[in-house]
């Protein structure tokens, strides 16, 4: 199994290229079910999890052909297969996007209940609700979520969640949406750039969809979708780490291909605690101040600050000059990097959903375990600026997000390397 050595201290400089977003080039994937005639899509990650959909695809009959600049051809030429299985989407909880367009292209859809990071519970309930709605008929045998349509009609509905609306479900009910018979409005709809760049993606296809963006999205039916030529929107998840990445190392880096408009809480955050941040001839530039304020910073849905940037952003403030707080409103229990920071000298305290972060002078190398995507880049961070060395098993996590951290972490001036240790388990 990989890990990661990190020797700490090293300012970052250089230049970086942000990859295409990970969270939108899923959910567009599983939307090529729906199409007729071939994709193909521009800015698709390398990534274990781009991956695992692949293949999930490629199960359902969807054939998919990777070329050089991060290309993805896609082509349906078997659409018999309606039976998402354990075995691959236990892999990673974006499968659930095939749930919608299988039940409006196929008429049924068989998905297992998915897997993905362990960072607490996200039921798919507002995803079967809004289905239903549309005229399916939902059964659970065996572990798989089984829905049944004859026919789809358009529905008035409702996704807001107990923490507010459901990114997946906005869009797996969308989906559905656009072979559906008559007008979908969908109410309390997840305004997330992903969710507007599969609205754009199955526009550029022949679907009629609006207020993409905002909480209220319509959706007029139409009888089929084509084929075209796309380019996922960067990733700003990814855009963020490194922000963070230039500030706890005192370093400076380019970003380019980075939307800095889906990124203004984050932006607002980091120059609270002293982060330079500048547009520059299209690029995003990042340094940071040797005095970090602390701040305090709640996770909300877009354009609230991200959850996928909670876990990174305590690593950083771990090293501000006085108190910070940090409260988890989208995923109550996403909370386990905590334990592993505090490993590595951090003081944090967990109070239900919030973490209160005291402050440390330094951060000190120590064996780390990752245990899920994000809090794994939390841990690369530490490592980066801690004194000594830092060892982070179970690196596969980062893999699912990250295309080669280690590689790009390098070219910007990091001392980290990936290694493998074949007895772990």
């Amino acid at each position: 199994m990989d890990y990661f050595l990190i020797s700490g201290g090293k300012r970052l400089r250089g230049v970086v290229e942000i990859n295409g977003a990970k969270n939108a080039a899923l959910p567009i994937m599983a939307a090529c079910i729906l199409c007729e005639g071939e994709v193909t899509l521009h800015g698709v990650p390398d990534l274990a999890d781009i991956r695992s959909m692949e293949l999930l695809l490629n199960k359902l009959g969807v054939s998919t052909t990777r070329e050089p600049g991060n290309t993805l051809r896609l082509k349906v030429e078997d659409e018999m297969n309606c039976h998402a299985d354990y075995e691959l989407v236990r892999r990673m909880r974006a499968s659930v996007c095939v749930m919608g367009p299988l039940l409006a292209k196929r008429g049924k859809s068989q998905v297992s209940m998915p897997g993905g990071c362990a960072i607490g519970d996200r039921p798919i309930n507002l995803h079967i609700e809004g289905l239903k709605a549309l005229g399916a008929e939902p059964d659970l045998i065996g572990g798989d979520v089984i829905l049944k349509a004859k026919k789809l009609t358009g529905a008035e509905l409702f996704l807001g969640g107990p923490f507010g609306s459901t990114v997946t479900g906005t869009a797996n009910v969308m989906m559905a949406a656009v072979l559906a018979e008559g007008r979908t409005v969908i109410e309390s709809a997840a305004c997330e750039p992903e969710v507007a760049d599969l609205a754009n993606f199955l526009n550029a296809c022949g679907a009629r969809i609006s207020g993409h963006g905002s909480p209220r999205i319509t959706i007029d039916g139409v009888k089929s979708l084509h084929g075209c030529e796309y380019t996922i929107i960067p990733d700003r998840i990814e855009a963020g780490t490194f922000m963070i990445a230039a500030a706890i190392t005192n370093g400076e880096i380019r970003l380019r291909n980075c939307k800095l408009e889906n990124l203004l809480a984050v932006v607002d955050r980091l120059r609270h605690i002293g982060v330079n941040i500048e547009r520059e001839d299209g690029d995003v530039i990042v340094s940071s101040a040797r005095r970090l304020e602390p701040i305090e910073v709640t996770s909300q849905p877009y354009p609230g600050f991200p959850t996928d940037l909670q876990a990174q952003i305590m690593a950083l403030l771990c090293l501000a000059d006085g108190n910070s707080v940090i409260t988890e409103k989208i995923y109550p229990d996403r909370f386990m990097h905590v334990a592993e920071l505090s490993r590595m000298g951090a003081r944090l305290r967990k109070e239900g959903p919030t973490v209160i972060v005291e402050g440390v002078k330094r951060l000190i190398g120590a064996p780390v375990m990752a245990s899920d995507l994000r809090a794994s880049a939390a841990l690369v961070l530490a490592g980066l600026v801690a004194k000594g060395e830092t060892r982070i098993n179970r690196v596969y996590h980062i893999d699912r997000g990250y295309e080669r951290i280690e590689r790009r972490l390098i070219a910007l001036g990091a001392d980290i390397e990936r290694l493998s240790d074949a007895s772990e388990e």
